[in-house]
């Protein structure tokens, strides 16, 4: 027997992708810092660490935005497209830091799953939009 994947906002909070996005905020942060401060003691001209924690704050945001609209179609989106903004900063940028791009290829997965997701999404009836305010 074959299980159909259901891919709606709310499995993806089930099955944590923004749980996820809160903890790689704080490593990819971390991790952008110490680069970005390897790049400033070099003096090499690379901006990897500032594009490392532009995609933290997009990752970040993106979180923000899943979890607060998990129930909007357009909400999934936005998160989707900050993924998206985020994996292109980094994916652009990564220079020497090379995990940047790991970190950049994980965005751009969890901003197509989003986005799929969210033009996937059924639309509510109107009887349960009406019972969950």
């Amino acid at each position: 027997m074959k299980k159909e994947i259901n891919f709606s906002t709310d499995t993806l909070e089930e099955n944590g992708i923004v749980e996820y996005t809160d903890i790689l905020f704080v490593l990819v942060a971390f991790q952008s810092c110490a680069a970005g401060l390897g790049n400033a003691l070099a003096d090499n001209g690379e901006v990897s660490g500032t594009s490392g924690m532009l995609l933290a704050f997009c990752m970040l945001i993106a979180g923000i935005v899943g979890v607060a609209t998990r129930k909007s179609k357009g909400g999934g989106i936005v998160a989707g497209v900050f993924y998206l903004l985020g994996g292109l900063l980094g994916i652009v940028n990564y220079g020497s830091f090379s995990d940047l791009a790991i970190w950049s290829v994980l965005c751009f997965i969890f901003g197509a799953v989003f986005i799929l997701g969210s033009l996937k999404m059924k639309k509510a009836d109107k009887s349960n939009t009406d019972a969950a305010e």
